[in-house]
């Protein structure tokens, strides 16, 4: 799975942009998305129009432990990777049918919270049980909703493009080819949202602090994410009404 948000969509977190970096424009004539179609054949590409960015799934090489999902309900736009053990639990908290999957599920967990908000967001993730990671993207407020499960277990990385675009996917090699050392696993535990950035689902209350990556050469390889006990954020999401958007309150 492939997913570029345009820097205005999604702002990168502090330390994920390498000094040395080597990075080229991932949107730029649509260098990436080719990139990704020319290594994975039959690759659904999907432009999300104006400012949004680009996303590109394909079944190519995946691991049937851990597949790949898309799905579209109306402005939402979603890849998912993996699997939910608590699956059954899910489709009736959010009152779904019998043949919804992961991604409706996710698609579902993101409509609640932008609507109705009652939960934290951090909960929301919190409750999916299971090895997953996913990108979500609402074209109708241009927000983002991303996180991976606590242990890690899907592979997922992200990085910085030289227009500081963030790039997301499952292939090391292609966030690799747009951001250069620019790159770095996505924090296991976390989540990111376009309003209030990288936080930990399992610690929400503490900030995250970047702690450099360095490669093989002794460079500087963007930044990997630890929670910082020493520091405290302010208290969760305030509930809002059903007509407000829960992408701006958070």
């Amino acid at each position: 799975m492939l997913a570029i948000f345009d820097k205005s969509v999604a702002k990168a977190p502090e330390g994920l942009k390498s000094p040395h970096s080597d990075s080229v424009s991932a949107l730029k004539d649509g260098f990436l998305v080719q990139h990704f179609s020319s290594v994975h054949p039959g690759s659904i590409n999907i432009n999300l129009g104006g400012v949004g960015g680009s996303m590109g799934y394909s079944t190519d090489k995946q691991n049937p432990l851990l597949p790949r999902l898309f799905a579209v309900v109306g402005d939402i736009f979603c890849l998912f990777q993996g699997h939910i053990e608590n699956i059954a639990v899910l489709k009736q908290q959010y009152g779904l049918n019998k043949t919804a999957n992961e991604v409706i599920i996710v698609i579902e967990a993101y409509r609640t919270l932008r609507d109705r908000g009652p939960y934290p967001a951090n909960q929301v993730v919190r409750d999916l049980n299971g090895k997953f990671a996913f990108i979500l993207y609402d074209s109708s407020s241009k927000a983002t909703f991303i996180a991976a499960d606590a242990d890690g277990n899907v592979p997922f990385f992200w990085g910085t493009d030289c227009e500081d675009n963030v790039v997301l996917s499952d292939d090391a090699e292609v966030v690799k080819k747009a951001c250069g050392k620019s790159f770095a696993p996505f924090p296991k535990g976390c989540f990111f949202t376009t309003s209030g950035g990288l936080r930990s689902f399992e610690h929400p209350l503490n900030e995250l602090k970047a702690m450099p990556r360095v490669d093989s050469s002794g460079e500087v390889c963007g930044a990997t994410y630890k929670v910082d006990a020493d520091s405290k954020k302010e208290a969760g999401m305030p509930r809002v009404g059903s007509a407000a958007n829960w992408s701006s309150h958070y």
